[in-house]
């Protein structure tokens, strides 16, 4: 029988035992088992690894738990900027979008864009003009926008009259804030990219990312999640990944296709090569994670932070939730 499951990621960071209430904790596991279900159910009834991704996504995008869709991080002008990718294993078809503002799933749109134009990645408003042409509602700004955001946008400001340009932009799983007032805002910055790469019962892999980006982000920056082989690849010879983290870091490592590649041409089981395309990530300066799953039904679970939300099902077995570095890595 063949063997079919997912793993996904809501983002990587300093995610601590201590600095998070029994509450929140409780809130991000159910909704990590939420997320877990939708996408598991459609493998278990037969379909695609593609819808599995998709609805897995959605439900992330959904909360305003996770930087992605609802609640996403602002960038310097006070606006939800997004982007999403998604990949197809078995025919290595891929679709992406990149700083869309009114796109409520934008991983639905980027496998529109796989399935629906000729191309890989469309952005800005050329990507909400096909959106529009397509049907979809256009999603007012204040949708995207939540309390914790604007508070977070309007620290990070003042960092960088404070200390300058280095502060600007906030990464999307690192927070900077030192002064004990800012203590509680600290420990709630947990949001992260979400992703799930899954297996299905045809034995075809696919994996897709979410993310808003950065913290006062300027001049229409773009980081790894919408790049097709940084952070996300799918290839059902290999394996599929998704990616979390610093992304300037994992764009310049080739994460998501290094993982793929050393697996190709190496013979690596996917938890070795996730494991050395991390290192990599840490030894040029960058922190964050990623999640991959093979053709086999392997998984794998690496990243050099504290924490990373995460949770797999795999056919057989019970479903995991995870949050912190001393919990279930496989």
């Amino acid at each position: 029988m063949q063997k079919y499951g997912l793993v996904i990621h809501g983002g990587a960071g300093v995610i601590l035992r201590n600095e998070m209430s029994p509450e929140l904790e409780a809130q991000y596991r159910a909704r990590l088992a939420e997320a877990l279900a939708a996408g598991y159910t459609v493998l278990d009834r037969g379909g695609t690894a593609l819808e599995a991704v998709t609805a897995t996504i959605n439900v992330m995008e959904d909360s305003p738990l996770f930087n992605a869709g609802k609640g996403a991080v602002l960038n310097a002008d006070g606006i939800c900027e997004l982007d999403a990718s998604i990949m197809n294993g078995r025919t290595l078809e891929a679709g992406a979008v990149a700083g869309v503002h009114h796109i409520k799933n934008p991983i639905n749109l980027a496998r529109d864009v796989m399935q629906k134009s000729a191309h890989v990645m469309l952005a800005g408003k050329g990507a909400e003009v096909f959106a529009q042409s397509l049907g979809y509602e256009m999603m007012p700004e204040s949708y995207f926008k939540t309390e914790f955001r604007a508070k977070q946008l309007e620290k990070a400001k003042e960092l960088e009259q404070t200390h300058g340009a280095k502060s600007a932009s906030l990464m999307q799983e690192r927070v900077t804030f030192t002064t004990v007032d800012d203590n509680y805002l600290i420990q709630q910055f947990k949001w992260g990219t979400v992703g799930c790469a899954a297996l299905d019962q045809h034995g075809n892999l696919a994996a897709g990312t979410s993310t808003g980006g950065m913290t006062n982000k300027k001049f229409g920056r773009v980081g790894d999640s919408p790049i097709i082989g940084a952070g996300t690849y799918a290839n059902n010879a290999t394996c599929a990944v998704s990616a979390t983290g610093w992304g300037e870091f994992f764009i310049r490592a080739s994460v998501a296709h290094d993982i793929s590649a050393q697996m190709e041409y190496q013979g690596k089981s996917v938890r070795d090569a996730a494991a050395a395309t991390i290192a990599k990530v840490g030894k040029l300066g960058g922190d964050g994670g990623v999640i991959a799953i093979d053709a086999q039904g392997h998984i794998a679970m690496e990243f050099n932070s504290p924490g990373m939300y995460r949770a797999y099902h795999l056919a057989g077995q019970p479903a995991v939730v995870a949050i912190y570095g001393d919990e279930a890595k496989q």
